[in-house]
């Protein structure tokens, strides 16, 4: 496990590991991965809808935004890598897309200044931004205490909450400790979310699984009533093939950071707080504009928040 990074998947309790923020093992993101893959592969950016976009209150909105100082800032390196998809990756014509990538070069249009993509190795991203090489890791990188002993972040720019799938033919209602007491929740064994339901939950029947995919097939086949799990792998799923159109999202979002982390943030150099605050202040103008919600939209299938 790579101390500093943030994938969607599978995390392990052992030694309390379950209340630190995600991150990722390679054999638990294996199938988020490839339904990433698949849908990026297959559709591409994607027009957004004009309909609203359900989205958390990422940033505090209510002060008025103060224009940062850019006058030592003409450019912006981000780093990134190429192997991440939706959030960074390489189309079918070898271009660099993605989320993240686009986030960024949104960020530059807002603050006027020259934006510069350059992809590196996962385990080098943070080497480079120390050794100066860049100015900015934008990479799905987690906010954690390990993390910022070696950089500053911005403030997250997204999250990835747990939720509730139940098949679509579910005649039960609320997806509460009291609706689902009694009925049988499955998790993936070893994660936060399962140390989450065990809490939580604990008049319903919890149901570990070894692997995400055989907890689909165990709500596909009705083995269990409900699957809780990482919100943005349940999306990946309900909107693939695999799931054969059989399931559904029920009841919100759930946001606690001692189980699901604090978000993902734009890193940048330990001190350098005005690129930092030029980020924060790009950050919440592309949210109150709408180019966020656009973004998301145009590369994930419907809203997990």
């Amino acid at each position: 496990m790579r101390p500093f990074r943030n994938r969607h998947g599978r995390q392990s309790r052992r030694a309390g590991a379950w209340c630190r923020p995600f991150i990722r093992l390679a054999a638990g993101l294996a199938l988020v991965l490839t339904a990433a893959v698949s849908f990026a592969a297959a559709q591409g950016p994607r027009e957004a809808p004009p309909e609203p976009v359900p989205l958390p209150g990422l940033w505090p909105m209510g002060a008025r935004l103060e224009a940062p100082d850019l006058s030592k800032i003409r450019s912006i390196r981000f780093l990134t890598e190429t192997g991440y998809p939706p959030f960074n990756y390489l189309d079918r014509e070898g271009r660099l897309v993605g989320f993240n990538v686009e986030l960024a070069r949104t960020i530059c249009t807002e603050l006027k200044v020259e934006c510069i993509m350059r992809t590196r190795a996962w385990d080098e991203l943070l080497n480079q931004l120390e050794a100066g090489l860049g100015d900015a890791v934008i990479a799905s990188l987690a906010i954690t205490a390990e993390n910022r002993a070696r950089v500053d972040f911005t403030d997250r720019y997204y999250l990835t909450p747990a939720r509730f799938a139940v098949r679509q033919d579910a005649g039960y209602g609320e997806m509460t400790p009291e609706g689902l007491a009694g009925r049988s929740i499955g998790v993936v064994a070893g994660t936060a979310h399962e140390a989450y339901i065990e809490q939580f939950f604990a008049r319903s029947k919890i149901v570990p699984f070894e692997t995400r995919e055989e907890a689909h097939a165990g709500l596909q086949e009705l083995s269990v009533e409900a699957l809780f799990d990482d919100a943005m792998s349940l999306m990946f799923w309900i909107n693939g093939t695999a799931s054969e159109g059989c399931c559904a999202f029920r009841g919100g979002a759930y946001y606690d950071q001692r189980y699901f982390g604090e978000g993902v943030g734009i890193a940048v150099a330990r001190g350098n707080d005005a690129l930092r605050k030029a980020l924060n202040y790009a950050l919440r103008k592309v949210y109150q504009n709408g180019k966020y919600q656009e973004l998301f939209l145009r590369y994930f299938p419907m809203s997990y928040y």
